[in-house]
């Protein structure tokens, strides 16, 4: 296995790029805020936490006592939800900035340099495949051309002569023309 070391250097992000890849990247970091907050909510509202600080603010008397502090997990849901939508749309568009900026200081400064290791594996030769070939039907007479072709004379003694025969054959077979359909 041959190692390669590579020079490699980013010099552009495209901002569009980057805000849409950000976009989902906080959406989803959004939802996984959402369902934590759903989640521990559900096991402290079940533990009875909000109505034993509610009990206690009252008696230091930081609370009235007909007061309520924790009316429903409903209103906290909707504040959870909202960070989580402004925090994905902030974030989104410092990120689409700092990609503005980093394009900008790049012109300057030539970008960032990175050094890549290159690995060429030996993989042996792949063995040969061979595809099947494919018959197609012969054509109909339709298909065929019109124009008939000149016979050939297999009884002519020029074209014996000419190769070197000393006797010609007597009397030679008459050519017979077939089409590909046998007829």
């Amino acid at each position: 296995m041959a190692v390669r070391r590579v020079r490699r250097i980013v010099r552009k992000f495209d901002p569009w790029t980057v805000m849409k890849v950000s976009l989902v990247f906080y959406a989803v970091l959004g939802l996984v805020f959402i369902l934590a907050v759903v989640i521990l909510w559900a096991v402290v509202s079940n533990a009875g936490f909000p109505q034993k600080i509610e009990s206690f603010l009252k008696q230091i008397s930081l609370l009235k006592a007909d007061a309520a502090l924790f009316k429903g997990s409903d209103q906290y849901l909707r504040v959870v939800v909202f960070l989580a939508v402004v925090w994905t749309a902030l974030m989104s568009g410092l990120t689409t900035l700092a990609a503005v900026i980093y394009n900008l200081i790049s012109d300057v400064v030539g970008g960032i340099e990175v050094v890549v290791l290159e690995e060429t594996l030996n993989v042996p030769a792949a063995p040969v495949v061979r595809t099947p070939q494919i018959h197609t039907a012969p054509p109909s007479q339709d298909d065929l051309p019109t124009a008939e072709l000149p016979a050939i004379d297999l009884t002519d003694q020029s074209v014996g002569e000419e190769h070197g025969a000393d006797d010609a054959p007597a009397e030679a077979e008459p050519a017979i023309e077939m089409w590909p359909d046998g007829s």
